[in-house]
């Protein structure tokens, strides 16, 4: 792993109104079968694995992340694009007024087995997701 602190960090501005002031801190640079590990105060965990092929983004949607107080969500910014969310137990109402402010919604809760079989469900089973 190859680690370097960006001091002072980078300051931009993300999002639309209001516009938030982005702290950009570090640059981590993973070798494959390499991991880093995020923390929150309350005890939460998120790791991001690197492959020879890429990353695991998250630990699993419906074992771990929720394991470690975080609940990962599908949702859609006001603008049409995509994010993955992980809220952290006990902040739902706080990032339920962020999703309002800024005309996000959830659109999958991804912890959930019934919705993420139905998602499973609108795939053929022989597809294959990654485009030649």
């Amino acid at each position: 792993m190859k680690l370097q602190v960006i001091d002072p960090p980078r300051v931009f501005q993300v999002g639309g109104t209001p516009a938030v002031a982005m702290k950009d801190c570090a640059r981590i640079e993973l070798a494959p079968d390499e991991q880093v590990t995020f923390v929150t105060p309350a005890g939460g965990e998120y790791d991001v694995a690197r492959k020879s092929w890429g990353f695991y983004a998250t630990p699993s949607l419906n074992g771990r992340l929720p394991a470690f107080g975080l609940r990962p969500a599908l949702v859609k910014s006001s603008k049409g694009r995509y994010y993955v969310f992980l809220i952290e137990k006990d902040k739902e109402t706080e990032c339920q007024c962020y999703l309002e402010e800024y005309g996000h919604k959830v659109l999958f809760w991804l912890d959930n087995d019934s919705e993420l079989e139905a998602l499973e469900r609108t795939r053929n089973k022989g597809d294959c997701l990654i485009s030649p």
